[in-house]
Parts: structure tokens; sequence; C-alpha cells
């Protein structure tokens, strides 16, 4: 300390002068002095906060003992055995009696301040004892930058009581022992059996199967009865094997390439990527049911999947309670620093709308990132520093040292319960072979890799640990592992002899029950029309607000307009979205919509929950209907689209029975969710077989807002679309926008839905639905021109959303009866028997036209020109021409291509008028030629 001679010196002035900043703010002073002046006896002084002027140097030392103290509490993590394979890096100052003050002849010296580590008073050597031993050995801690002083004083009771040691019964070091021995011989097995598959080890770091056994023992003794696990490959099928118990007999048939049937319509996915789920009884006798998420290679993506599945279930099926279920994500080390979706996820953990009661993180750090070394995955001290955004605190594990894991995670476990926060267990272990069993690691790792070549795997270790201590037989661990080894040959013989297999576990189980998985199901219709009485029951009552709450004058004006609408049975987009959610609770179907300002909605149409005008207080009138609704619930999101689309289709997956909506505040935002998309959204069917049925709400349609504002990249959604895996629709008529919505919860089957919606027709006074298009028919997925007769039309405009009312002002307009325009609402599955018959309809068409806003190598028309290639339609196309960006952000400009664009779709845009337009808005807009 540099003031210690200061300090030494001092006199009752100096420390008088202390004791007035303490009153001010205890937070000004030094630990030492804080416990000082908290009421130690040697420092009580007079009344008036004056201390004798006599002043002994012991008085200082103990003021720098309780110092000392603090500093392990909060530094001592850096100065743990936790490394397994590297020596520690340094830090200054470090822990030497010297940076404390303090001196070896004070070893044997009694200090009070042993009271504040539960020792009394105590000499010196038996103090640094306890917390070396606490806070410096297999088990390192931070959380002294937690804010709440209840959870501060838990920890430090909670491990300086038992010095953060274990003291497991010989039962439990026996069953930690044959976990341990189950993940060492099972990746032993499949390496000498499969040689040159990839299976991603869990080598050297086989003490995560033992300390998830302990979360699922721990766990339920503290009353959670279900767990949902995400992950990525490595380690997986060690968990599938030894946690959820998937039987090794699958397993192999698995590696025997007895997985799938090559006829499947399925594609299926290898087999580090699969779920599972299963119930399992503790030792107690509990049952818990464990979930193991599928995954693709994007390490981190199913977190947020996690996170949903757990929030779903939480809400429909433990009222909410968290202490019930909880989830489990195992990350490693270079993808929770690297990936930005981690940091998305742990922002959510606090948010009413996506807290699951705290997540338990178990981090495999094997000190490696594919090949790069950990010094280049990250700049933080830690893998696990992103913990501290939101005061988690984390622990530090030494993965060699399986009981001090065991006591660890177990220590978490409890911490979860109690506080419903997450927590953080750092794994620091070892990756025995490279990323995959057939890379070289040496390449870039030659000294690591020579440390492993030569280190003992866990099993050794803890099983010499034992036989030391004398708590187990010197045959056990070799009984163990024989009769293990023969099991799993015994299993493997069954896989090869038997050529069927059995995954064992329904996909439409639980709450799936009751659907089917569906294909060829493009004509399956619905009843999704409801009684006038009841709808307009539903309008009076979401747009009447009660009387006794002061309203924003806008927010009234905007109700009484709404109210209007019943009176004339018309309704606009906004109303006819609302009634979708207010029929739905009414038929007893939960509806829960989140993303970016979606209350209020971005262009502030929706206004679901009203703020007063004078309060915070919100008033929600979909939550009003009647006592006997379901729960409606929408959620203004933090600024993610990744993470939040992740949660809400891992939320669609858990119940099948809500609507599940998620919005993006701009369509185009979508590209930052695209890994969820492509991963989840459009293939799980495929791959997993997995069903979901989340829509997705992206606002677009070319208003000159500029490329970002403009589109919602529908093409990449068409390009994705095949063996019926989802649906895209862009709707025009709020009617068969709320058939749509009520469609998704009215069939037998789910399917993630795409819906384009509009902007500027928000407001349109055009687009707008009477009462009868709600409770007569249903969603139509091509709606044909009403203005034209059939025999005069010579050519027919195909269109799809917002561009139809362009098209439609200039056809009426020009009063051109010799061209219709159909709109095709639902752009996949295409309905092309419906198309036909527009094509037999209008017999005297020779020109078929498909017309969009979207430059020519974007929107619908790619997927439009590779369907209907070899058809009798032989479509031309209508568009911008095509572009790098989606949109112009020049708002002349985008008026001239607009112009262009409907003015060719009539065979209007070479004339005169046309291009004196273009050249005066813009000097070089499109190639009109």
């Amino acid at each position: 300390m540099d003031n210690l001679s200061y300090i030494s010196n001092a006199n009752s002035a100096y420390i008088d002068s202390l004791y007035h900043s303490y009153k001010e703010d205890p937070a000004s002073v030094d630990f030492g002095w804080q416990k000082f002046f908290e009421g130690f006896d040697f420092g009580r002084g007079s009344e008036a906060g004056v201390v004798s002027a006599e002043t002994p140097d012991h008085f200082f030392k103990e003021i720098n003992v309780l110092n000392m103290i603090n500093g392990y509490r909060q530094r001592g993590h850096l100065f743990t055995k936790t490394n397994p394979v590297r020596e520690r890096r340094s830090y200054y100052p470090g822990k030497e009696l010297e940076t404390f003050g303090l001196q070896e002849s004070d070893l044997n010296t009694v200090f009070n301040a042993g009271v504040e580590v539960g020792l009394g008073p105590a000499k010196l050597k038996d103090i640094i004892a306890l917390i070396e031993q606490t806070y410096c050995q297999s088990i390192g801690v931070e959380y002294k930058y937690l804010r709440n002083p209840e959870k501060l004083k838990w920890f430090e009771q909670r491990m300086e009581s038992e010095r953060n040691t274990p003291n497991f019964s010989i039962e439990t070091k026996k069953r930690i022992l044959g976990k341990l021995n189950e993940a060492v011989v099972f990746e032993n097995f499949l390496g000498t059996k499969f040689l040159g598959q990839k299976r991603f080890s869990l080598e050297g770091a086989e003490s995560v199967i033992p300390a998830l056994d302990s979360v699922i023992q721990k766990g339920a003794e503290l009353g959670i009865e279900e767990f949902v696990i995400g992950m990525a490959h490595r380690g997986r099928l060690n968990v599938l094997a030894n946690i959820m118990y998937k039987t090794y007999k699958n397993i192999f048939s698995e590696f025997e390439g007895k997985g799938f049937d090559v006829n499947t319509p399925f594609g299926g996915d290898v087999k580090y990527h699969l779920g599972y789920s299963t119930d399992v009884e503790t030792v107690s006798g509990k049952k818990v049911h464990l979930s193991l998420c599928p995954n693709p290679s994007h390490l981190e993506a199913v977190d947020p999947l996690v996170e949903g599945m757990v929030r779903s279930k939480m809400d429909f099926k433990y009222d909410g309670d968290y202490k019930r279920i909880a989830p489990i994500l195992i990350h490693g080390d270079a993808s929770l620093a690297g990936q930005g979706i981690t940091y998305e996820v742990l922002q959510m953990a606090k948010l009413d709308g996506y807290r699951t009661g705290g997540s338990i993180h178990l981090v495999i750090n094997n000190q490696v990132g594919f090949t790069t070394n950990f010094k280049d995955a990250r700049s933080s001290t830690y893998c696990t520093d992103l913990a501290k955004t939101t005061l988690s605190p984390v622990f530090h594990v030494n993965g060699d040292d399986v009981e001090a894991l065991v006591y660890a995670i177990n220590m978490a476990v409890e911490y979860r319960q109690k506080y419903h926060n997450d927590v953080f267990i750092d794994i620091l272990c070892y990756r025995r072979f490279g990323h995959n069993e057939a890379d070289e690691p040496k390449f870039t790792q030659p000294l690591l890799y020579k440390a492993i070549e030569k280190h003992p795997n866990p099993r050794e270790i803890y099983n010499k640990k034992l036989l030391e201590q004398g708590s187990v037989d010197a045959n056990l661990a070799k009984e163990m592992e024989k009769n293990f080894r023969a099991l799993l040959q015994e299993r493997l013989n069954e896989a090869k002899e038997d050529e069927t297999y059995s995954a064992m576990n329904s996909v439409l189980a639980g709450s799936w029950k009751g659907l089917r998985l569906a294909s060829n199901w493009a004509g399956t219709k619905s009843d999704t029309k409801v009684a006038s009485g009841k709808l307009l029951s539903i309008a009076k009552n979401i747009s009447t607000l009660p009387g006794d709450k002061k309203f924003f004058k806008k927010i009234e004006k905007l109700f009484d307009d709404r109210k209007k609408m019943s009176e004339t049975k018309v309704f606009d987009w906004a109303m006819g979205e609302l009634l979708a959610y207010g029929s739905l609770l009414e038929d007893g179907f939960r509806v829960r919509v989140s993303g970016q300002d979606v209350e209020r909605g971005t262009f502030s149409h929706r206004h679901a929950v009203l703020t007063l005008e004078d309060s915070e207080e919100e008033y929600v009138p979909l939550a009003q209907l009647n006592n006997g609704q379901a729960k409606f619930e929408i959620y203004n999101s933090h600024l993610s689209e990744y993470g939040v689309l992740g949660f809400e289709y891992g939320y669609a997956l858990a119940n099948p029975m809500a609507l599940v909506i998620w919005e993006a505040q701009f369509g185009d935002f979508v590209n930052g969710a695209q890994i969820i998309i492509d991963q989840f959204i459009t293939s799980a069917e495929t791959k997993w077989q997995r069903s979901n049925g989340l829509v997705m709400l992206l606002p677009h349609g070319y208003e000159g807002q500029g490329p970002e504002h403009s589109s919602g990249r529908m093409e990449r959604f068409m390009e994705a679309c095949a063996d019926d895996n989802i649906q895209v629709a862009n709707c025009t008529t709020p009617a068969n926008f709320f058939h749509l919505l009520r469609r998704q919860l009215k069939r037998d089957f789910r399917k993630p839905l795409v819906v384009f919606t509009p902007k500027s027709l928000l407001r349109s006074p055009q687009c707008v639905s009477k009462l009868e298009e709600f409770t007569e028919g249903g969603f139509r997925e091509v709606i044909d021109d009403s203005y034209v007769k059939a025999a005069d039309v010579k050519r027919v405009l195909f269109c799809t959303g917002k561009v139809y009312y362009d098209l439609l002002e200039k056809q009426q307009a020009d009063d051109r009866k010799d061209v219709a325009i159909v709109r095709i609402e639902q752009l996949y599955p295409t309905p092309y028997d419906q198309m036909d018959a527009i094509r037999a309809k209008y017999k005297k068409a020779k020109e078929y036209v498909w017309v969009q806003e979207e430059p020519e190598n974007m929107g619908a028309w790619p997927y439009i020109a590779r369907k209907f290639r070899k058809s009798e339609f032989n479509f031309d196309v209508v568009s911008r021409k095509e572009s790098s960006s989606t949109a112009t952000g020049y708002a002349k400009q985008h008026i001239a291509q607009q112009l262009f664009v409907v003015g060719q779709a009539f065979e209007t845009s070479a004339g005169p008028e046309v291009k004196k337009k273009v050249e005066k808005t813009t000097q070089k807009v499109v190639n009109i030629d």
C-alpha cells in the first residue's frame, strides 16, 4: 500500500475525518475501515465518532488484515489453481503479505479480523489459510461486483464456512466416479470402434458429465421438475448417452448409418446435432424431465431457443413458477466470448417479456477455438466476462478436480433457485484431440498438445485421489470400466445385427399431441370466419376506453375513429389485425407478440398498449375482452433481432396452441436474424422433424424511404421455399390478413408463416375490408380483378402486396378494361391451380406479366421465373432494374422509378409524358429502353 507509512503515523484527527466520510458514504473508505466503523470492539470511539489520540500499530494492522480478506474476495480468482494444462498468467499486485501492509512476523499474531471470516479472534496464518483455501484453490469465484448486499453475504458465508472445499459422502463419490467412468469409456469406445468418424469428443472435459448429473440431482432437491438444455456439438453424444439416456444401441445404429431411410422425405442431420427428451429419476426418487434441443453448427444459435422454450413451458405448464423449470446453456469458451448472440440472450435475462428465472451457464473452456489460441479469441481476461453486464456471478473451476466442479455447480444451482439470476460455471479443461478427431492440433498448438499428450484423464486423476483417501477399493474403477465396456460392446453387437432403428422420441408428443406433420397441405381449408355479433362485440370492446382513466388526446381521437368503424362496419388494417387477436383470445388461444416497438407499432398503427397521460400506468384493451378469454401478451423487445426471433421460435416450439408473433421494426432488419431463419425456421422440419407455428411480420413496401426501410428481402425467403416448409404471404386487405392469422391455429398442423406487411397501406382509405369479408369465406390465396370483364382482357398483370394499389389507381384513371390485375396473396405454397384457373378465365389474354416494385434480382420474381419457366404463362417481368441495393435513398428517384414500373405494366412507359417526367426528376434513373 502506497500510503501505509502515512497511515501508520496517523492520528485521531485523521481517523475522525475518515469516520465522517464513512457516515456520508460508506463506499468512500477502504473495506477495512468500513468494517472498523461498523463496530469492531477496538474502534468504537465516542458517540461523536472521535477515536482516542493513542493509536497502536496493531490497530492499523487490523485494518490491513480486513483489507487482505476483502482483497482475496475480490481478486483471489486471479491466483487460483484452475488451469490443468497451462501456467496461469501473472497479475500484479499479487497476494503477498506486503501487498496488504503485513509481514511474516505477523503470522502468529492474533487479529480480531478473524471474526469477519467466522473464525473469531485468530492468528493471521489461520486467517490466511482459510481465505487461501476458499478463494485460491480449484475454485475461483467472481461475485464482488454484485450490488445486492444480501447476495454478497450469501456467497461469503456459503463459501467461507466450508472453505469452498467439498466433503461428499462415500456414496456420492462413487456416483461421481461412475459418471466419470461412463464419460471416459464411452468416448474411448467410440474412438476405437468407429475410426475416422467425427464425433466431436468430450475428451479432456469429461467432468462435465458428473457435473450435469449433479445439476439434475441437486436441482430436483430444490424443486426443479424440468430442465431444457442447449449445447453445441462438442460432447453432445456423451450428454445424449450418459445424461439423457438415449440408448447406446441407437447411437451406435446412427454410426452404422441406420438412422434414416433413404426414401424418407426428411433430410436428417448429423448425429451430433440431434435433440432428445426423456424422464429421469434422481437418487432421491424424484422425476425430472430433460429436453436437449437440436442445434446446428452455429454454436450458440440454440441459446435463445432454450430460453423461449423455458418461458413457454413456464407460462403454460408451471403457472409462471421459476422454481420448477430451468434452462441450462453449455457454451464453448471461444463462442461465448465471440458470438454476439450470447450477449443478446444475456440481456433478456431480466426483461419482463423474456425472463426465465435465471439460466445455468456451463462453459467447456478448452482454451482453444477451432485452432485459435485463447489469447487471440478475446480481449477480456475471461471468456465469461460478459456475465458482469448482468451482475451474474462466475465460478472458475479446474476441470480435473471433479469434486470441486460438482461442489461449485451445486452452489450455482442453489443461487439460481434462491435469487432467480443467471450464474456461470467456467470449467477450465482441454481438448484431447483437434477440432475433430481427424484434425491435427499440433499444427497450431504444438506446446499445448505436448502437455495434453502426457496428461492423465479426469477419471484417472479422481480414482488416484480416492485411492489415496482410502475412499474406494483399488479394483473399483477397473471393475467399472470392465463392466461398462462389456455393456457397450453388447449394445454395439445388437446395433450391427438389428436392421431396424428406433429413435424412441416422438416429435408429436406432449403439447404437440393431436397435431400432425404435414406435407402437400396447400389445398387444406380451414374455417376462420367469425359470427358478426361476436366480431362487432370484440371491435366495440377493444375500441372503448375506460372513462376513469386519462389518455393522450390523439389516442382518444384514434379510438373514437376505431369505434366508428364498428358503426360503419368497415375496418382498416390495424383493426383487422386486432380483431384476429381478439377472436383467437375468445376462442381460448393465447396470443403473444414481441419485437421492437410492437406495443405501439413502428408506424403508430397498433396501439395495443396505451400509456396513461399523467402516469406510467398501462392499459391493454385486448386483455379486457371478458373473464374467460385466453391471455394476451405483447412486449417491446430490446434492440435485438437474432436473439428475440430465436426466443419466439423456441416459445412456439414448446407450445403450438398459442399464436406467437415476432415483428421486425422494418422488414430489412430481419437480416440480423438470418441464422435463425436458415437453421431453424426454414429447415428444422427437414432436419429434425420439428414443426413450428411462429409468425413473422415484416413491414415491406417501396415508399421512398431508402434501402433499409423498403424491402423485407422477400427473395431470401422465396429461395428457401421447398418441401412445403413455410408459408409466405403478402396480403392486400385487412380481412385476408385476419383470416391468415386465424388459419395458423385452426388447422391440425403448424407451419412457420412469413407475412410481408404494409406501411403506407396502414392508413390508406382503399385498404379496408367490410364486415362480411370477416364473417364469410376465409383466406384467399389469389384475388381476381373485379373491375374488368374476362372477354375484354388482353393482358394479365400478376402482382403481390402494395404495388397492387398503384396499379389499380392507374387502371382506373385510364379506364383500362383490357388489363386485369390479379393479386397473389400467398406466394408459397404457390397456388398453381388457382393461377391456372385465372389463365383459363382470361382466354383472350396473350400476355402474362409479373409486376413488382423490387429490383429484378429481388422480390418474388426470381422464384416465379424459376417455377414457371416451362409453364404456359410465359411470364414477362416489369420491375426496377437489377441492383446491389434494395432501393434508392432519393425521393425523386424513387418516384421516377415507381412511375416507370406502373407505366411499363400498362405499356405506356416509353410514352413522351413518362419520359419527360423521368428526365425532370432524375438524370439517371433506370434503363427504360
